[in-house]
């Protein structure tokens, strides 16, 4: 990857959009501003939707989506990649390419299949793609618990040790890190599972009563590659992040977007 004078850290997203500004691409570039990150996008889908759910999907062509990549990676210094939306096996293909071609090692991957509306954004014969092509070369993968499930062909976890469990053999897939999260599971707490070669680490946060948790995934995973793009350890990028989401989820209904789920604030430390 090319040298730039810049001394701004450079993350670069990889994903589909959001007109609504609340998810995908749109999410990851706030998330990248507010913390302190220069975003540089890849967009793999043109995604008609909002508060209340997805209307439609437009795939961007392969060729085209390696295009962009070149461009991003024969220009900029990029630290980290976050992958967010990847719908069709030729796109995850491809973006397993470019990432190899480059030789990207700092990998957040989200395995984006359902919207916060219950829309599928991944169609089904992906899930193998995903599984073999992409999540080997993750450095940390973060899979909410019905997309555990859906990668490991099981029921979802009904509490924390289904989640290490399930962590533990999605490790098996080759990514370095697992981090499982906890937000669809009950109680007052809402408790993430990272999981390594070296052991194990919880994340726990308040669970906030609110029905803007549109984005919340994609702003975890781009926080947590945002820290790991300043050069922070693993750990500390998880645990800043969760703290993150966290502040962003209890201070969302400051907000009053949309109709459905509406967004998180990603600005909440930063607007008055």
């Amino acid at each position: 990857m090319a040298q730039t004078s810049s001394t701004i850290p450079i993350a670069l997203t990889i994903a589909g959009t959001d007109p609504s500004g609340g998810a995908g691409i749109q999410a990851d570039l706030k998330t990248f501003s507010a913390l302190g990150v220069y975003a540089a996008t890849v967009i793999t889908a043109l995604v008609a939707q909002n508060t209340m759910g997805v209307r439609s999907i437009h795939d961007v062509p392969p060729p085209f989506i390696a295009e962009q990549l070149a461009s991003v990676f024969d220009d900029l210094d990029v630290k980290a990649v976050k992958i967010g939306m990847l719908s069709q096996p030729a796109v995850i293909e491809t973006v397993a390419a470019s990432l190899e071609r480059y030789r990207a090692k700092t990998i957040v991957l989200d395995p984006v299949m359902v919207a916060a509306s219950g829309d599928s954004l991944l169609v089904p014969e992906a899930v193998d793609a995903l599984r073999t092509l992409l999540i080997p070369k993750a450095l940390v993968i973060t899979p909410n618990m019905p997309e555990a499930a859906v990668l490991l062909g099981e029921d979802m976890a009904e509490n924390e040790a289904d989640m290490i469990r399930q962590a533990e053999a999605l490790l098996a897939l080759g990514p370095r890190a697992v981090l499982l999260k906890g937000g669809h599971g009950h109680g007052g707490e809402s408790t993430d599972i990272l999981i390594d070669e070296t052991g194990l680490s919880r994340f726990t946060a308040r669970r906030v009563a609110t029905q803007n948790t549109h984005g919340t995934g994609c702003t975890l995973s781009s926080a947590i590659a945002a820290g790991l793009a300043h050069g922070k350890p693993l750990r500390t990028a998880v645990s800043d992040a969760k703290a993150y989401i966290s502040a962003a989820i209890a201070a969302s209904d400051d907000l009053s977007v949309g109709h459905g789920h509406g967004p998180v604030h990603h600005f909440h430390a930063l607007w008055a």
